[in-house]
């Protein structure tokens, strides 16, 4: 049997409160900008990402990819 090691993002000094609604917006939207800045690739990206995928309930990240396909998201996403 394959270990599995769960695990979830660290200490943010910008967000030091309990509710991390903005840390979990905050890192998606890095995310996507920092992918249109350097690419998907790019290893730095992958921490908003996982940060965000920790933190954000799926049914709001569900919603904003469904906004940002469509181009309504009340953010821009490109640096």
């Amino acid at each position: 049997m394959s270990d599995i090691k769960i695990e979830t993002t660290g200490f943010d000094a910008r967000f030091p409160n309990t509710n991390q609604s903005k840390h979990c917006w905050q890192s998606y939207v890095d995310y996507y900008k920092c992918i249109d800045a350097r690419g998907e690739e790019f290893t730095p990206c992958q921490q908003f990402k996982k940060t965000y995928k920790s933190l954000c309930p799926n049914d709001w990240v569900t919603k904003w990819e469904e906004q940002r396909e469509e181009g309504t998201i009340p953010f821009k996403l490109t640096v």
